[in-house]
């Protein structure tokens, strides 16, 4: 008998130590984390950044600040997509949040390249 109260309490303790860890991993308060603002600079065909990956968090705000000399549009391919169309000047964009690990590529459709690729993480 005593050893299987004491079996049964080798598990439930480790039952109870694998769910505390569990939840501190899983549980990720992504409203603690700062705003990612990421600066895009388009003049011409040219652009800053330029093909660079741009570490996130998954469900991290992410802000495009986004200067440019003529119209255009800028693509992110993130479930969902996401568009955003710009004037020459300054804009201000507010992603969805990319909701799993992986990289998403933002690319300027005006000029067919792509600018940066988000690793969310």
């Amino acid at each position: 008998m005593r050893r299987l109260v004491a079996a049964v309490t080798v598990v439930l303790l480790s039952l109870l130590m694998l769910t505390a860890c569990g939840s501190g991993s899983s549980s990720q308060n992504t409203s603690d984390l700062p705003t990612k603002v990421i600066d895009i600079t388009i003049k011409g065909s040219d652009t800053d950044p330029s093909g660079q990956s741009i570490d996130v968090r998954v469900g991290q705000r992410i802000e495009l600040d986004v200067t440019a000399d003529e119209p255009g549009e800028i693509h992110v391919h993130s479930t969902p997509e996401q568009e955003f169309e710009y004037d020459g000047g300054s804009s201000t964009f507010e992603l969805q949040p990319i909701q799993a690990p992986g990289r998403v590529p933002v690319e300027s459709h005006t000029l067919d390249k792509t600018l940066f690729v988000l690793v969310a993480r």
